[in-house]
């Protein structure tokens, strides 16, 4: 692995390996601290968009490993300004050992990595969000104690966190299910991926149908647009029904777990009441964003 952009750069031998060494490095945290594998390295965090989780866990996640870890608003760059992005590609590279980018397109993030000469890690595009799915699986197999066979949902908007789901329950040997409105698919590449995996992947738009018997539910925010334009009272037309209340849960496994990446709105994507009862695995798989961050550049810088 030289960097990691989408979850379709992973084997699934990586995606277990990443997950092994999330769980040491978590269980080692938890006993008091792991070592400094990182020292003398240093990661430039650079965001383009607003975040919580993201930016505070690559951040702490990068302390205790023992190196050094620079937050950047991509505003206050050259580039900025209109400086291109392969020069700020290879300047930064000269001076880091390692890039996490939280920007819009996913092709500006696989241009930067082409030109930057070290590990670049995708801390959020609009196509994919591996680092987030990665706590996701974590999260389950704590729970859980195994990923494969067993039946993963996802339901809401086919953007970023359905096409990185799928692709990495798939690579867990997960039964996958996206449920999303007919125009809001997941990305055609995502699709023909999940094509070659046959019947463990299934495309619907019936929430109850997809949502029937499964082990896991996972949903995150489908109305991303500012409350009260044109383009959020649509997506409140077009996502009804599509909310994870207690009532659409009753198809599910009865020990169902409900995953949201975060931020949440309840009372879109997820009712008040779901989200307190899964507050539990929510704020474990929120948790573990930390863990899996650290494995990530572990085995990027210290070959762990």
């Amino acid at each position: 692995m030289k960097n990691l952009l989408r979850m379709s750069d992973l084997s699934p031998a990586e995606l277990t390996h990443i997950l092994d060494v999330a769980d040491q490095l978590k269980a080692q945290q938890k006993l008091g601290g792991t070592a400094p594998l990182l020292a003398g390295k240093t990661v430039a965090l650079i965001f383009s968009k607003a975040s919580t989780r993201t930016r505070t866990s690559f951040e702490v996640g990068v302390y205790q490993l023992g190196g050094l870890g620079n937050y950047m608003n991509t505003a206050e760059l050259q580039a900025g300004r209109g400086e291109p992005l392969k020069d700020t590609a290879r300047v930064l590279g000269r001076y880091y050992d390692c890039v996490v980018w939280r920007t819009y397109r996913q092709s500006d993030l696989e241009e930067f990595a082409e030109l930057a000469g070290v590990p670049v890690i995708n801390g959020l595009t609009d196509y994919a969000h591996p680092c987030q799915v990665l706590a996701d699986l974590m999260t389950i197999r704590e729970r859980r104690g195994s990923l494969a066979g067993r039946k993963l949902c996802f339901v809401g908007d086919g953007s970023s966190m359905a096409n990185s789901l799928i692709v990495g329950g798939l690579l867990a040997g997960m039964q996958v299910t996206c449920v999303c409105p007919q125009s809001y698919r997941p990305a055609a590449d995502v699709l023909m991926f999940a094509h070659k995996y046959g019947s463990a992947f299934h495309l619907t738009a019936d929430p109850a149908e997809g949502i029937q018997d499964a082990d896991v539910v996972a949903t995150a925010v489908w109305n991303t647009a500012q409350p009260g334009t044109p383009e959020s009272e649509q997506r409140l037309r077009d996502f009804v029904g599509y909310q994870l209340t207690g009532k659409l849960l009753e198809s599910a496994k009865p020990d169902v777990m409900v995953l949201h990446c975060l931020p949440a709105h309840r009372g879109e994507e997820i009712s008040s009441a779901v989200f307190e009862q899964h507050a539990p695995e929510i704020f474990d798989e929120a948790e573990n964003r930390l863990h899996v961050q650290k494995a990530v550049l572990a085995i990027l810088l210290a070959g762990k």
